[in-house]
């Protein structure tokens, strides 16, 4: 008479194993733990960082007329989140909380001043200049001092990270960052600013000269 197979106590099938290595691979994808957010583990492993770079190469030269006459330092937080219809965030969604510090630069653009912008009296004791308007430049972030608070990922979300080629990318949050900044620069006083420095270095220009009346005007 056959003896029916007995299993062992305390001994896994050979199935369950298999189903909970799958289980902890899912927890661990889906949980998003990665060795670059894991604290402690580049130091367990002994990462290392290599700069591989080419050298940078020359592509123009542009002659500048501008005259940087005043910048601006700003700071905003973004707070920018991107939902999906008919799914909830934990499955298809982001969030991100970022600190985007950068800076404005106001110029005068002296290379559309032209001949007919320019009046000197005979004795040249007099000089009368009109400037173009001061404008703004493009707003720079500056990346030392700009950071992610947080950032919340849906699950569907964090498994497209695995796959792109720029994972957890900030672009987004970076132009909302620069735009926000451009638009309060423009609110700013900082181009009536750049025009009174303007007016300043070149009345003290004209003046050392010996030119004894310097008026400066701005508008066409």
């Amino acid at each position: 008479m056959t003896t029916p197979n007995k299993r062992l106590p305390g001994r896994m099938p050979g199935w369950a194993k298999a189903l909970s290595a799958v289980v902890l691979v899912l927890v661990v994808l889906f949980a998003g733990l990665r060795l670059s957010v894991l604290p402690g583990l580049k130091d367990l492993f002994g990462s290392e960082t290599h700069d591989r770079s080419g050298p940078a190469l020359l592509k123009s030269i542009q002659d500048i007329s501008r005259y940087e006459a005043a910048s601006g330092s700003f700071q905003v937080v973004v707070d920018l989140e991107k939902d999906a219809k008919f799914l909830p965030d934990a499955i298809r969604g982001t969030r991100t909380l970022y600190v985007g510090a950068g800076t404005v630069d106001a110029y005068v653009d002296l290379g559309k001043v032209g001949e007919d912008d320019i009046t000197v009296n005979e004795d040249r004791t007099s000089a009368t200049l009109r400037l173009p308007h001061a404008a703004l430049g493009r707003p720079a972030l500056d990346p030392e001092h700009s950071y992610a608070v947080s950032k919340q990922r849906g699950l569907l979300d964090r498994l497209g990270d695995l796959f792109s080629d720029n994972p957890n990318g900030e672009q987004a949050v970076q132009k909302l960052a620069a735009r926000h900044i451009g638009d309060a620069a423009k609110e700013s006083e900082l181009t009536g600013r750049a025009e009174g420095n303007t007016t300043a270095m070149l009345q003290g220009l004209l003046r050392s000269l010996g030119f004894e009346q310097v008026r400066v005007t701005y508008g066409s």
